[in-house]
């Protein structure tokens, strides 16, 4: 129970060095904040392939449940009681912890590939593209405004673009036409 205490107790002492001035900041961004974002967002993008995974192996061998989503919750309590300096056991704890998400959420990902397998793969791709423009963004961005613009416009740059793709294979709609016009 100290562990979840001093994680509290650190998350709340953390607080007080924020303010909103830090926000309004827009200079530029230091070597050593963009080796952290480049570092955070490839252990996001680590877990997502371990939640990818999970979910794959609930649909091969039906393994999500109860059980995995009951192990995801035991595994997010072991991962707070461990101290910071232990990052290799972290790292591995959350991707255990991604794998029994992406597994607990395979019964409903089962679901939507026998309704309908294009809303699976619309998901993907349009979360695939979002995360790779907010990634992108985090990794080249040298001031602060570029990393807090960059990622949204690219993200709904990009998005009306593989929209636009898709009309023109597919065949266009004019619900489609209305929307990226109305978009821009």
């Amino acid at each position: 129970m100290d562990a979840f205490a001093s994680f509290f107790d650190s998350q709340s002492a953390s607080t007080n060095r924020w303010s909103y001035d830090s926000l309004k900041n827009l200079r530029q961004i230091s070597p050593l904040v963009q080796n952290h974002l480049k570092q955070v967002y490839l252990t996001l993008c680590c877990a997502l392939v371990a939640s990818a995974a999970g979910a794959y192996l609930h649909i091969l061998w039906n393994i999500g449940g109860l059980l995995t989503t009951i192990a995801s919750f035991g595994c997010m309590a072991w991962l707070l009681s461990i101290s910071p300096y232990e990052e290799q056991k972290r790292v591995g704890l959350l991707m255990a912890t991604a794998l029994l998400q992406g597994a607990s959420i395979g019964p409903l990902i089962d679901l939507a590939i026998q309704i309908d397998p294009s809303v699976l793969i619309t998901a993907f791709v349009g979360t695939a593209v979002a995360f790779g423009c907010f990634s992108v963004a985090a990794m080249l961005a040298r001031r602060r405004e570029y990393l807090y613009l960059g990622g949204l416009l690219s993200s709904g740059l990009s998005i009306l673009l593989w929209l636009h793709f898709a009309s023109s294979i597919f065949g266009g709609s004019a619900a489609l036409f209305k929307f990226e016009v109305g978009y821009l």
